[in-house]
């Protein structure tokens, strides 16, 4: 009897694990980069595989946390992606700053990716700034969890590109 039951219980955990999994992620979305922060949650950036959206995540793999924005067509006019870049190497304290902004309810959001060619350093994160404060807090990521890259709005054409570099 117990190995029966255990025999339906295992495909149904493995089943509810899978929907969990899903929410970063819907089968018609492909990330675009992800990572995870320091206190454990995730952070994820995915596009509907023919374009039609963008859609920022943040939260734990049980429980998203906060959506930006809807999945319509009008998504993409809600973000903007900067960057800077400098090469040359140490030599030339060479650098590559990569930042996807947006703002909802008077928070701006800025993704950060990040290089510094002088320490060797990579940094991924997210600063939310209170617009009516003027408080930012960091949320560091884990930069060998990171998955993609923010690179290639530099050419596709899907994101306006600003000229902000944030610090």
């Amino acid at each position: 009897m117990k190995l029966v039951l255990i025999s339906y219980l295992i495909p149904f955990l493995l089943f509810t694990n899978t929907l969990h999994a899903q929410r970063f992620s819907l089968p018609n979305e492909e990330v675009i980069f992800s990572f995870e922060t320091h206190n454990g949650k995730k952070i994820t950036i995915n596009k509907d595989k023919e374009n039609r959206y963008i859609i920022y995540r943040f939260g734990t793999q049980s429980k998203i946390e906060f959506e930006f924005p809807d999945t319509t067509k009008s998504s993409w006019s809600k973000f903007t992606y900067s960057f800077y870049l400098r090469g040359g190497g140490k030599e030339n304290e060479g650098m590559d700053l990569n930042y996807i902004y947006f703002s909802n309810d008077n928070y701006r959001y800025v993704i950060y990716d990040t290089y510094f060619a002088v320490s060797e350093e990579m940094k991924v994160g997210i600063k939310v700034t209170d617009l009516k404060t003027n408080k930012t807090t960091d949320i560091k990521g884990e930069p060998k969890s990171r998955k993609g890259t923010l690179i290639n709005f530099r050419y596709n054409n899907l994101l306006e590109i600003g000229d902000e570099i944030f610090d």
